[in-house]
């Protein structure tokens, strides 16, 4: 269960208490789910009861006790556990990070695509001849044609196409739209920084952490390891897992907003959590330790972190070499 799954069993568990006369309150259009913070328990969190209390004229604890029981019967959860003063923490059924590694393996870097904006208005997207409109305006029709939806606006003839993959031209090409879309509309684009490649720049960061994930899967095919299921273990595991759940949710959030940047910054968060695993976790066996099943699992991760990182940077427009 991905957590768009979970806001979706979050907001059905609202649809049935409404539904069946033990909330009086209006049904809002989304939930987001986020990690618990500290006090919480499980795996996600949820703060809709509080959000739902005014209207409901009860305590947030009364309106998520309510909850509780309707989300702890939908299929794929293990346990609903209400905390502080009224927030829904939840705990998944089975190998939830088995499953999503497994879910991004099959749909590959298309993870995160879907149809989400089928039946929505058009969005719009910057229009005007100016390098970083243009450039913008091509990653945001990317993004909403991603999810099923069309585009108004950005009618400026489009950014010219890269050279071959790995010149210096690309470098550069590369380097120039992350330093038009990472940044925030508000701010001032990037400088030389995104030429570096050095561990302070963002870009090279994240294509970094894609080529050493796809060089874990090589050197484990090496030694005789394939990605696989199997239990990872650790904090820095589970919060990488995080947020390859998120990235589905965050791709919608970017095209709903036209806002590529969204997408970037994510990018950047994802590659520091892969490098937090990295560097406290053995993905492959060292000396002579014979492969486990842990091994496998934690491959099957890094395999899956270098996937979501080279889609994300492709709806950018922005290469992912194998090789750095």
């Amino acid at each position: 269960m991905t957590p768009a799954d979970l806001s979706c069993a979050v907001l059905s568990a609202v649809r049935s208490a409404v539904d069946g006369g033990e909330l009086a309150v209006a049904v809002p259009e989304r939930v987001v789910v986020e990690r618990p913070g500290p006090g919480g328990a499980g795996e996600w969190a949820s703060n809709v009861a509080l959000r739902l209390a005014r209207e409901a004229g009860r305590s947030p604890r009364e309106v998520a006790e309510v909850l509780r029981g309707r989300l702890a019967a939908a299929p794929g959860i293990a346990g609903v556990e209400v905390t502080g003063p009224g927030f829904l923490n939840v705990t998944l059924a089975g190998d939830s990070v088995g499953a999503l590694v497994a879910r991004i393996a099959a749909e590959g870097e298309v993870y995160g695509s879907g149809d989400a904006l089928r039946d929505a208005a058009p969005v719009a997207v910057p229009d005007g001849s100016e390098l970083r409109a243009r450039v913008v305006a091509e990653a945001a029709g990317r993004l909403v044609r991603a999810q099923g939806g069309s585009v108004r606006g950005g009618g400026a003839a489009p950014v010219p196409a890269r050279p071959g993959l790995h010149s210096e031209a690309v470098l550069g090409a590369d380097g120039v739209r992350w330093a038009l879309l990472h940044p925030a509309p508000h701010d001032l684009p990037h400088g030389a920084e995104v030429l570096e490649q050095r561990a302070r720049n963002p870009l090279f960061r994240v294509r970094y952490a894609h080529a050493r994930g796809r060089g874990l899967v090589a050197g484990g095919a090496a030694l005789g390891v394939v990605p696989g299921a199997g239990p990872v273990g650790g904090e820095a595991p589970r919060v990488l897992a995080g947020l390859l759940g998120e990235q589905p949710a965050v791709l919608v959030a970017a095209a709903r907003k036209g806002a590529p940047d969204r997408v970037a910054r994510q990018l950047v968060v994802l590659a520091d959590a892969f490098f937090d695993f990295h560097d406290s976790c053995d993905v492959l066996p060292r000396g002579g330790e014979k492969p486990g099943a842990a091994h496998r699992a934690r491959l099957a991760l890094a395999e899956a972190a270098g996937t979501v990182l080279a889609g994300g940077l492709s709806l950018l427009g922005i290469s992912a070499p194998d090789h750095l």
